[in-house]
């Protein structure tokens, strides 16, 4: 059985019996759990233990990810004998440490534009991410990789149209984002996911006035001016160094940043773990080879 469990949270309850089991009377049951270091969980600080046999990890970290198995001893009774013999159960556990992928969008808009080597094109792409910039300042987020080019567009029925295609990244990770974290004790892509989605929206809402200015304030529309309907948005994943996404061997949590293998290691802020071929990686969550 694979469980899935968020850092710095606790685990569900792991429990040492299958469901034919959990249906029938147990004669005195014991239990015995093993970690993925091979020691006994019984006594161990970070895990809740009940008599009934159902463990929970507390505090979950990358480090405790593993295989967590138990043992149930229990007895049978001949009812016409009284005979009594002992029987085990084994059970293994799959458990793996998760964080959310840190959210990146990346947005493309238009802009109709006189012609394409008009000086102004430039100025006005400036000015545009300075603005958004502004509008982000609160959130600790900012405008990415920002580009611009210009293109000349038929359309059915239409002259030729010149039109600038921009494209840029809104990124929750501005010079002094720490600080939106300052009063929670782990890394917080919980905060910082909430953070650029409100950014995001924010920058659609700016674009979305621009097309309802020009239908109701302009006349004549400016020489350089916002094509309605033309905002695209695409969410960029990114998982933190240790973890990646395999929607093969986690398919049970395809959308999650699950910790690297043992053997496998993610250095940066990528969405996948990479295999070491140098040296053999035994830890989970391994950030270097």
């Amino acid at each position: 059985v694979s469980v899935y469990v968020k850092v710095f949270t606790n685990s569900p309850f792991l429990v040492c019996m299958d469901l034919g089991l959990s249906q029938e009377e147990i004669i005195d049951p014991s239990y015995l759990w093993i970690g993925p270091d091979g020691k006994k969980l019984k006594g161990q600080i970070y895990v809740n233990l009940t008599e009934a046999g159902k463990l929970m990890v507390m505090g979950f970290k990358e480090s405790m990810s593993g295989a967590y198995t138990c043992t149930l001893s229990h007895k049978l009774i001949e009812t016409d004998t009284q005979d009594e013999t002992e029987v085990y159960e084994a059970y293994k556990f799959m458990v793996y440490a998760y964080r959310e992928p840190d959210y990146t969008y990346r947005i493309s808009v238009r802009f109709a534009t006189k012609e394409c080597k008009l000086f102004a094109n430039e100025r006005f792409f400036k000015e545009l991410k300075k603005i958004l910039d502004n509008l982000l300042s609160d959130l600790a987020c900012h405008i990415i990789e920002p580009s611009h080019k210009c293109h000349s567009v038929k359309l059915p029925k239409r002259s030729l149209l010149h039109e600038l295609f921009i494209t840029f990244q809104v990124n929750p990770f501005a010079p002094g984002w720490e600080e939106v974290c300052n009063h929670l004790p782990y890394d917080c892509e919980d905060e910082t996911n909430k953070r650029v989605q409100k950014a995001r929206d924010r920058i659609e809402e700016f674009f979305n006035r621009q097309a309802n200015a020009l239908r109701h304030n302009f006349r004549t529309a400016p020489v350089i001016h916002y094509v309605e309907h033309s905002f695209e948005v695409t969410r960029i994943d990114s998982c933190r160094p240790g973890f990646g996404k395999n929607d093969i061997t986690h398919n049970d949590c395809a959308s999650c940043c699950v910790v690297c293998d043992p053997g496998t290691y993610s250095p940066n802020n990528e969405v996948t773990c990479r295999t070491c071929v140098r040296t053999q990686i035994k830890q989970y969550g391994a950030k270097s080879c």
